[in-house]
């Protein structure tokens, strides 16, 4: 009778492989378990592959992460703000007499060198206004419905506050917030798969889940003691 042995996993420390290599030939009349097996190896492929699709976006959100708990990291950059005023190049009324905010929004686009998206607009008493947001920048322009004179005023905020805003996903558009929400979904993946692993480790199965514990209940602690 021959016997096939075992294929090694390669993801084993060298104890588990040993550990393996020895329990390679099961006792007889002891058949494996197909569905363990199976979650096994597929708790494993899919820990390393999404880790690896998820690295550099885990990264970026675990730096971030530190300079917004550190508002005043800024590595020297300063919130360049300019203004300027003129008169508008283009109608500022339809002929019904409404507000004509895309001719006056698309004005400041091509000419006066706005950018990012429109987060809202408004009349006032007679005074128009618009206002775009991107991640770290945002503009402010005023305008006279009547006379088209117009005050503009442009913050930009340094590479660290972009970076913070994508972070938090402000102002940043859907694709981004679509971007955050599969980033979530493969840090919850990479969590339960990591777990689940533990479970075919016996030599470290134990200390593992101890230490997911003690972690667990540090955080607890420092969320109760926060929010005293």
């Amino acid at each position: 009778m021959t016997v096939t042995e075992r294929p090694i996993d390669p993801l084993l420390d060298p104890d588990d492989v040993d550990r393996a290599t020895a329990d390679s030939t099961p006792p007889a009349g002891r058949r494996p378990n197909p569905g363990r097996r199976f979650l096994n190896k597929w708790s494993r492929s899919i820990h390393v592959y999404a880790s690896m699709v998820a690295l550099v976006i885990t990264l970026f959100f675990g730096l971030t992460g530190l300079t917004l708990n550190h508002p005043d990291w800024t590595f020297g950059d300063a919130v360049d703000v300019t203004t300027e005023s003129g008169t508008l190049g283009v109608t500022t009324t339809m002929d019904d007499g409404s507000v004509d905010f895309l001719s006056v929004s698309e004005f400041a686009r091509d000419e006066l060198g706005v950018s990012g998206s429109v987060d809202s607009f408004d009349l006032v008493n007679g005074e128009g206004s618009i206002v775009y947001k991107n991640p770290g920048y945002s503009a402010d322009l005023f305008f006279d419905v009547e006379t088209g004179t117009y005050d503009l005023t442009v913050e930009q905020q340094g590479w660290v506050a972009v970076l913070n805003d994508l972070h938090k996903g402000r102002d940043a558009g859907n694709s981004w917030s679509w971007l955050i929400d599969l980033s979530a979904g493969f840090l919850v993946v990479i969590s339960i798969t990591g777990l689940v692993m533990q479970f075919f480790l016996k030599r470290r199965r134990r200390s593992a889940f101890i230490t997911a514990g003690v972690g667990a209940a540090v955080v607890v602690a420092l969320a109760w003691w926060a929010l005293r």
